[in-house]
């Protein structure tokens, strides 16, 4: 990439605008962990206006129910309806090369060829919570870019996977039909973030068993207690069949239902509020993380504490407890 195509100001200016290509090398470079990017990346999300409030949509769910073939049906659905919509897909790295797949974009053939919407795959680089460490900063770009549905995909389900609930508006939880026993799915954690259920694949010959796993979980839901940011009746479970379409247009409407109520209740503001201490928190830990690294007095203590850890000779919590005493007041980090 050239200088002026890094230029932070024209570039802020080309993605609002809806470049595009502007908006792809934007992400690149807030995705970037070279230090000098990191500069430029932080210029670049200052010169940007305050954006339109796209709908943040987190879908999350176990391996092979369905996921990137429903953001497809549910992505062409909100682009025949004249939106824009822009899906943000995060892809498992792997722990020994570090590399991901990144093949959400062959999986929505259709939907990436579509003017109005925009595909862009992100490795997690490890980084727990089900998406990648810089897709808050992606979700801003795009909705400088004047994207009106952003979809979030994470890498799959489990405990962690709740990140993605504070940075999004709503939560989809996908799952398919008889899938094991629906009250073990109720633990703390993703089931208590989900704002809808989807029973997917409810079509041919698991259309009952998705029925029975739709009654199941609206049963179970009950068992809930109310969450404040919930109207009656929410959060529900419904059924969709991806490839047919059939109840896409109902959780459409179901979704658009629960973010008008929220506006009008002050919910979405107080919501959006909270979200942004909660990633100034988390970057405040990741910078003076960084800083604790790549400080040189701790680096040169690092090795003797690391032996002596190995060696059983100090405790995990009193190590890290020393480090960043010495770190805070500059002086000899001391193992006794």
């Amino acid at each position: 990439m050239s200088k002026p195509e890094f230029d932070p100001i024209k570039l802020a200016q080309r993605v609002e605008s809806g470049d595009r290509r502007a908006l792809a090398r934007s992400i690149t470079l807030v995705e970037s962990v070279n230090p000098e990017h990191r500069k430029q990346a932080n210029k670049l999300l200052e010169a940007l206006k305050k954006p339109k409030q796209a709908i943040r949509i987190g879908l999350s769910g176990t391996p092979g129910v369905g996921k990137s073939t429903f953001i497809e049906s549910f992505g062409i659905k909100l682009v025949n309806a004249s939106l824009r919509v822009a899906v943000l897909a995060v892809d498992p790295s792997s722990t020994r090369s570090g590399g991901s797949i990144l093949g959400d974009k062959t999986r929505m053939d259709y939907l990436s060829r579509q003017k109005n919407a925009f595909i862009r795959p992100s490795p997690s680089k490890s980084h727990l919570g089900g998406v990648a460490r810089r897709t808050r900063e992606t979700i801003a770009l795009c909705e400088a870019a004047e994207f009106d549905v952003i979809l979030i995909e994470t890498v799959g389900v489990g405990q962690f996977e709740t990140m993605v609930a504070e940075m999004a508006d709503l939560f989809v939880l996908l799952l398919a039909p008889a899938g094991g026993d629906e009250l073990q799915g109720v633990k703390r954690g993703i089931m208590e973030m989900a704002d809808l259920i989807l029973i997917n694949k409810a079509d041919g010959d698991l259309k009952n068993a998705a029925t029975r796993t739709c009654s199941d979980y609206a049963s179970a839901l009950r068992l809930l207690r109310k969450r404040l940011q919930d109207p009656e009746g929410f959060p529900k479970s419904l059924m969709v069949s991806s490839t047919e379409g059939e109840g896409i247009n109902e959780s459409w409407t179901e979704m658009k239902k629960l973010v008008d109520w929220r506006k009008k209740n002050g919910i979405w503001d107080s919501t959006r509020a909270d979200q942004n201490m909660f990633w100034f928190n988390a970057e405040l830990r990741y910078t003076l993380l960084a800083q604790l690294e790549q400080d040189p007095e701790t680096a040169a203590a690092s090795s003797s504490i690391h032996a002596a850890i190995r060696n059983g000779d100090i405790s995990p919590s009193v190590a890290a407890d020393r480090v960043v005493q010495g770190f805070l007041s500059q002086k000899d980090i001391k193992l006794k």
